[in-house]
């Protein structure tokens, strides 16, 4: 009927700046590739450092009334959308959740960023904090009056896991808040960072193998560092491994 579903690549956004290559400016071609005649809309994709599952919609209606069955399926706690990562590390525990709070920081800067209410699917920065150096971080335990004031996000990922061999495991991931990088920082919080994260993987350390914690302000951000096995068995030099891709897929969506 009216709905249509792709796959995205890794380092698509869904809206570019004007000139940019984006699933929004490509919309017109596909539609006219495909001789439909309505215009399509994004019901839901995953953010651009993600790939996967794109849903659209030719009905403005369908849209609107799918967008609406997403927000309230997590405020019922279920979990409509499943991802599956690659991670550096094999979590501790089979199967679990992640509970923290996240906020936007100003990189360098142990101040939060107030006033920036995030608007939006999985990824993208506060519009009003737009051109600031900033970063998602984890608030472990955020007070109320933070929450109150949208200051910080309570924020949830289910996680089991799927395989491991080699100090990697493959990870299904059930988000049921919707928060920018909330996937990447979570798995973090785990000690197994995704593939391809050159973003927050440097704050998880190693001492004689073992993985700890570090703060983000004490992390700074860096091409991902691998092991001389896992590059080998992933056939990359040092030198290709600042090209390799985020390892998060979004597989699945639950509809009405």
């Amino acid at each position: 009927g009216a709905l249509l579903a792709l796959s995205k690549p890794q380092g698509l956004p869904i809206v570019g700046r004007s000139g940019d290559l984006s699933l929004d400016v490509l919309l017109p071609a596909l539609r006219r590739r495909l001789g439909l005649s309505a215009e399509l809309h994004v019901v839901k994709a995953p953010a651009r450092e993600c790939s996967g599952l794109v849903l659209l919609s030719g009905c403005y209606h369908t849209t609107k009334k799918l967008q609406q069955f997403f927000t309230n399926a997590r405020r019922r706690g279920q979990y409509p959308a499943t991802y599956r990562t690659v991670t550096v590390g094999v979590p501790a525990k089979e199967e679990g959740e992640i509970r923290t709070g996240l906020c936007w920081q100003q990189h360098g800067d142990r101040a939060m960023v107030r006033g920036c209410q995030w608007v939006g699917g999985m990824g993208g920065a506060p519009g009003s904090a737009e051109g600031c150096a900033l970063q998602v971080v984890p608030v472990p335990a955020p007070g109320r009056h933070s929450l109150a004031r949208k200051e910080v996000k309570s924020t949830l990922t289910r996680y089991r896991v799927l395989g491991a061999t080699g100090g990697c495991a493959l990870l299904q991931l059930q988000p049921r808040t919707a928060f920018p990088e909330q996937l990447q920082v979570h798995l973090t919080l785990l000690l197994c960072p995704a593939l391809g994260d050159h973003e927050h993987s440097s704050r998880v350390g190693r001492v004689l193998g073992v993985p700890f914690l570090l703060t983000p302000e004490a992390a700074l951000t860096r091409t991902q560092v691998l092991d001389e096995e896992l590059l080998s068995r992933l056939r990359l030099s040092p030198r290709q491994l600042r090209h390799l891709p985020l390892h998060i897929h979004l597989q699945e969506l639950v509809l009405p």
